[in-house]
């Protein structure tokens, strides 16, 4: 069976522990590389990553992209969301449909 990881402040990801995911702790951008690189090779088929730490990490995200694992999703941490997770999920939707289908607010129809 495949293993799922999260990754980010001892705080933000501790609380996984009791869900049966792997926690790995990592303060800053450097050790959140390190940790998620060591998943990925270990066989790691999901790394869930705090909004705060992925956001200074672009070469793994980069890196492992167009990878079918480890997929590398963007979390809230216990401070809430930054809006990151939805930005990628909405440039990730609009390059898959070809537009940005997850509009904020309806746009209302021009009328001719």
């Amino acid at each position: 069976m495949s293993k799922i990881a999260v990754v980010g402040p001892r705080d933000s990801v501790l609380g996984f522990k009791a869900l049966g995911l792997e926690a790995v702790y990592a303060q800053d951008a450097a050790e959140g590389e390190k940790s998620v690189n060591k998943l990925a090779r270990e066989g790691c088929a999901i790394i869930f990553v705090t909004e705060r730490l992925i956001q200074d990490m672009p070469a793994v995200v980069e890196r492992y992209q167009n990878e079918l694992t480890p997929a590398i999703i963007p979390i809230p941490d216990n401070n809430g969301s930054i809006g990151y997770g939805m930005q990628v999920l909405r440039a990730n939707v609009e390059k898959a449909v070809g537009s940005n289908i997850l509009l904020d607010q309806p746009q209302e129809e021009e009328q001719i």
